[in-house]
């Protein structure tokens, strides 16, 4: 049986921006995006920094604090030495994100005589270029990665018992292992009574995957401790490797982009002709002195071509980086050469958002959104699915773009109480009063009732006199979950306004909302 090691250096960001401001490992590092923390030291944490907080409240709880803006190309050019340092003792790691990479070690245990001994030769290689680190092991690589959070080693076969007394919401925790929506699936199972991924392994493969759809059905085979990507590999297609023959050859990290941003272009169009995505990315180059170096980088979701380009550039500043300080390769790259080491379906690279309007079109389009999404973060540019649920903002699951557009529930499933055609063209959410012609306020009685005839919209920007109104429609859901905003007594009414305008109002908590407008 293989086993793997998974490698986690915690807070890298932090340690990655400390090393290249020149502090100490005692120093307090806080990392920001979009100006909240993401990351933080040791030091930081121990004067009141956490993730999530606003860049000012965390120079305020700790004056001296250092903090930087998010740099991932950083963090992988100085994680390069870390992944060098182990290549020494185990070859062919795989890094999942700067501060954390996998290796098989069945070979290497033997060799070292006990995974106890490999491990041990690990945490000391990476000591010796300055950097801290957890290590775990385990039978599968998601359950390797979380045993590196709790430094544990797995025993064979106990991979589901490790994992059944962790909290549901780690299924979320580690981003390159989690699939589309899994904090949202997290959440939900919590909101269920499922509090540990133990409760969610116990539960019908059939339930799973007709309830909660295709990423919960990854991470139910993970809460079982059962082989990752089992089903979703597939055969190499032939001649899908890219290769360069830099002339001159690379020495500069402007030279890197221009070649990886080639490269990534070439690569995926060999991909799309194909028809797969690519999910373990082997990123190879051969110096001018003869010398062969190799990378693998793997994801949780097919790559993009810009994820492709940046993966490239990362690593070959990285490989860069160690050759001027003396420590990498001893001459430039001549050959640059991507292979794709495994590819699954590339339905998930679609983006169906602009019809048929040409392909012309639809790639400017894409390229605008994903140079917005590398400038403000995977979430910032999301694309709807068509989902299941009853009310009109329940039928669409957003998705960050590029990944699998897979719907929150299954809008195939009988839904009672589902909103019939047409829906609402704008979807809203304001308050809104509905008044009798006595100006007394209506509501829908216990029996699915108007209490009396609406006559009028009071509202700041809804108001109006009505002239036709059709429901109330009611449906009782989430009955279980009192502190829902959905429990309880719930209705819907169909209005038209004197100025003729459409609207539809949702009744929830014994108020009204106009939940959507019909154009």
């Amino acid at each position: 049986m293989s086993r793997v090691l998974a490698l986690w250096c915690m807070d890298w960001p932090a340690v990655a921006a400390a090393t290249a401001a020149g502090l100490g490992a005692t120093d307090p590092v806080a990392v920001t995006l979009a100006n909240r923390v993401i990351a933080c030291s040791a030091a930081a944490r121990a004067a009141g920094v956490r993730r999530g907080l606003r860049r000012r409240e965390a120079q305020a709880r700790c004056p001296q604090l250092h903090v930087a803006t998010a740099d991932p190309a950083g963090d992988a050019r100085h994680f390069e030495a870390v992944t060098a340092a182990v290549d020494d003792v185990v070859p062919r790691t795989e890094v999942l994100r700067p501060g954390l990479l996998v290796v098989s070690i069945r070979g290497a245990a033997r060799y070292f005589g006990s995974e106890q001994a490999v491990a041990e030769r690990l945490v000391d290689a990476v000591a010796a270029v300055g950097a801290e680190c957890q290590t775990g092991i385990a039978d599968q690589l998601g359950t390797a990665v979380f045993a590196a959070r709790a430094g544990r080693i797995v025993e064979p076969g106990q991979d589901a018992a490790f994992l059944s007394a962790l909290s549901i919401r780690q299924l979320a925790a580690e981003p390159s292992l989690a699939g589309p929506g899994r904090e949202e699936l997290a959440d939900l199972l919590w909101r269920m009574g499922i509090r540990t991924i133990g409760q969610f392994a116990e539960l019908s493969r059939t339930d799973v995957t007709s309830r909660f759809g295709a990423d919960a059905l990854q991470a139910h085979r993970f809460a079982r401790g059962e082989a990752d990507r089992g089903p979703s590999g597939r055969e190499l297609p032939a001649d899908l490797d890219v290769v360069m023959n830099c002339d001159p050859p690379i020495d500069r990290v402007d030279a890197a982009a221009f070649a990886g941003r080639s490269l990534a272009g070439e690569l995926h169009r060999s991909l799309e002709s194909a028809g797969v995505g690519c999910t373990r990315l082997a990123i190879q180059a051969v110096t001018t002195n003869g010398e062969e170096l190799n990378r693998v980088w793997r994801c949780a979701e097919p790559l993009t071509e810009d994820a492709t380009a940046d993966r490239v550039r990362w690593q070959l500043d990285g490989w860069l980086a160690r050759r001027h300080g003396g420590q990498g390769p001893t001459a430039p790259i001549t050959v640059l050469r991507l292979h794709p080491v495994e590819v699954v379906s590339a339905g998930a690279l679609q983006l169906p958002l602009w019809g048929s309007s040409g392909d012309d079109d639809r790639l400017r389009a894409r390229r605008a959104l994903v140079r917005v999404q590398g400038l403000l973060g995977l979430e910032a540019v999301r694309v709807p699915v068509l989902s299941g649920g009853r009310g009109p903002a329940e039928r669409i699951t957003l998705t960050a773009l590029g990944d699998e557009p897979v719907p929150r529930f299954d809008p195939e499933q009988p839904w009672p109480g589902q909103l019939p055609e047409p829906s609402p063209a704008v979807l809203l959410d304001d308050p809104v009063e509905v008044l009798d012609a006595q100006g007394e306020p209506v509501r829908v009685t216990r029996r699915g009732m108007f209490s009396s005839y609406p006559a009028r919209l009071e509202s700041a920007s809804h108001g109006g006199d009505l002239t036709w109104w059709a429901g109330p429609w009611p449906v009782d859901e989430r009955w279980w979950d009192p502190a829902s905003a959905k429990s309880g007594h719930t209705a819907r009414a169909q209005v038209l306004t004197a100025p003729g305008r459409a609207m539809l109002l949702c009744y929830r908590q014994r108020r009204w909302y106009v939940e959507g407008i019909y154009e």
